[in-house]
């Protein structure tokens, strides 16, 4: 069976993964390093990890698999994620693979690179309603290709 693994912590978009994940009954392990309020009756399971700086990500990327699709917006997560095999979507609905990764993550290494340096790059703003549907729509594609590649009740 596919799940679905949410990088909890500072996530945006939890209640539009619910939502999709309740409508095809795929499960969501959400993972953060402090409570988190997580609905009752929709498949969802907090996993609170240890403090520290990649405790989640290492979680996540360590149970990730073929078929499960993993939302996060750090991108070494995302590239740890689709080296296992599992998609990668980020929380504005741009899902990550083998083509984008790896600009993103130099980009992303630049970006730190000119920050130790004191040049401002600025945060990402917050999400749009267009970019909430954007995932929502996305997320849904998503978990339809893995129960199409991935039924559950396939051997193995």
């Amino acid at each position: 069976m596919i799940a679905i693994f949410v990088d909890g912590d500072a996530c945006p978009v939890k209640d539009e993964v619910y939502v999709v994940a309740t409508r095809y009954g795929v499960p969501v392990a959400l993972v953060a390093n402090s409570p988190l309020y997580v609905p009752e009756g929709m498949g969802v399971e907090l996993i609170l990890v240890q403090q520290g700086p990649d405790a989640a990500d290492d979680w996540i990327a360590e149970h990730a698999q073929p078929g499960d699709v993993v939302v996060t917006a750090d991108l070494p997560l995302a590239a740890r994620c689709l080296e296992a095999g599992a998609r990668a979507l980020g929380t504005s609905g741009r899902e990550f693979d083998a083509d984008s990764i790896g600009g993103l993550l130099a980009t992303r290494e630049l970006k730190e690179h000119l920050r130790g340096a004191g040049v401002a790059t600025g945060g990402p703003p917050p999400l749009s309603g267009k970019e909430r549907s954007r995932f929502s729509s996305k997320l849904d594609e998503l978990v339809q290709k893995c129960l199409r590649e991935f039924p559950a009740d396939a051997p193995g």
